[in-house]
């Protein structure tokens, strides 16, 4: 049986491919000005290969972080009345454990020059939104008063995003984004979980 293999590099997979054309052409036209056409042209593949891993061009950003997302969204709702702030803050770290340089990094890190602000700004509060009521609905089941808990919600949800955000501005891979989340986490120690 005859394999063929070539030296070098291995082909990426499609999906790296397209992400990596779509920020390619982000810092290159900007994001407004690319279409997925233009994204698909780049990386070779065809327009319903692009909807295989992506579900728009906004996707190419935050498929990434938004799986992470939903693991803890359903992690913290499994917590039920057992929600404690260790609990909570062990599920947040997971979001950003071991979280590697990828285009929502290069976006953040790039945002104007990619024409990206207002996007960033719109597709962050959602995220920050689904966060922050999912810790506030574990911090209710916990026995906690809804606007304590709100506010419990809030504050950790912007821990998280913003560390993202302040990891990827420094230059990602300079410190760990857990370095820094556990910095912001401490930054609300004056929002203890329970009084």
């Amino acid at each position: 049986m005859t394999t063929d293999s070539r030296a070098g590099r291995p082909r990426a997979s499609s999906r790296e491919t397209l992400a990596e054309a779509a920020c390619e052409l982000f810092l290159e036209q900007g994001y407004e000005a690319t279409s997925i056409a233009d994204i698909t042209r780049r990386a070779g593949v065809s327009r319903s290969s692009f909807f295989n891993y992506f579900s728009s061009k906004s996707d190419v950003l935050w498929s990434g972080i938004d799986e992470r997302i939903d693991q803890a969204v359903a992690s913290l709702r499994a917590l039920g009345p057992d929600a404690d702030g260790d609990a909570v803050r062990g599920i947040l770290l997971l979001v950003v454990h071991g979280f590697a340089p990828d285009p929502l990094a290069l976006a953040l890190r790039n945002s104007a020059a990619m024409g990206l602000d207002d996007e960033l700004v719109g597709e962050t509060g959602l995220r920050l939104a689904q966060l922050a009521s999912a810790v506030s609905e574990s911090a209710r089941a916990s026995g906690i008063d809804v606007i304590r808990a709100d506010i419990l919600g809030a504050a950790h949800a912007a821990a998280v995003l913003s560390s993202l955000r302040v990891w990827a501005e420094q230059g990602a891979g300079q410190l760990s984004v857990e370095s820094v989340l556990l910095d912001a986490l401490g930054t609300i120690h004056d929002l203890p979980w329970a009084i």
